[in-house]
């Protein structure tokens, strides 16, 4: 049995999806999200053995939205795939969640056919499913040339860590402590622990070990 997750604010959508994937018996539902928050709570509570294989993730939700819950979850849930599954077709969300870690990108007007063959597809081959007209938009961004003397952009800031919080989460990754870190940076031990706070509350985990994976997998130091 595949096992999903499905992660969407609005219930209807849920059930939508829910009752497009009952139709095929390989598929089971491990559980739903109302948000990004909520799907990475429930995914601390999970036992391993019960986490989802996949995961469809919508992309506009309020407290985390599903960029930020991607990129968070595909660092320290390596072997999840994660799908977005939404009605945005723009190039800037298409970008950022392929950026963050999703290994797919579905329109939720798709047919149910369309989308258990895609994630049939997903199970047995690897291949990540994405839409035709999503497809296209990819290779418009990837074809689009670079203005003359424009550098190409570096991978979005998927959290918003200020340049303080930039050069701490570098010193940690050194293994300094906080007292090591306040020397250099010329503040007090307290106000470096507040800014890892900040840090980890930003990148959506609760430890030093969480914080650092996701830097190194995403780029941040």
């Amino acid at each position: 049995m595949i096992r999903v997750a499905i992660v969407d604010d609005k219930i209807n959508n849920r059930k939508v999806i829910t009752d497009k994937l009952s139709r095929n018996n390989f598929f089971t539902l491990a559980f739903q999200a109302v948000n990004g928050e909520d799907f990475l709570i429930q995914m601390r509570q999970l036992p391993e053995d019960d986490r989802p294989h996949i995961v469809l993730m919508d992309l506009e939700m309020p407290e985390i939205d599903g960029v930020s819950a991607i990129g968070t979850a595909s660092s320290l849930y390596p072997d999840i795939k994660f799908v977005v599954l939404t009605i945005f077709d723009d190039d800037d969300k298409i970008f950022r969640a392929i950026k963050a870690g999703a290994c797919g990108y579905l329109l939720k007007e798709e047919s149910s056919e369309v989308i258990i063959d895609m994630l049939m597809n997903l199970w047995e081959s690897g291949a990540g499913p994405i839409s035709p007209s999503i497809a296209y938009k990819i290779l418009q961004i990837v074809q689009r040339p670079v203005a003359a003397g424009e550098k190409e952009k570096a991978d979005p800031n998927l959290f918003q860590l200020s340049e303080r919080e930039k050069e701490i989460l570098q010193l940690l990754s050194q293994g300094l402590d906080y007292k090591e870190i306040a020397s250099k940076v010329f503040i007090s031990p307290n106000t470096v622990k507040k800014h890892c706070i900040n840090i980890y509350q930003k990148l959506h985990v609760n430890s030093k070990a969480q914080a650092l994976r996701i830097a190194y997998t995403k780029g941040l130091i």
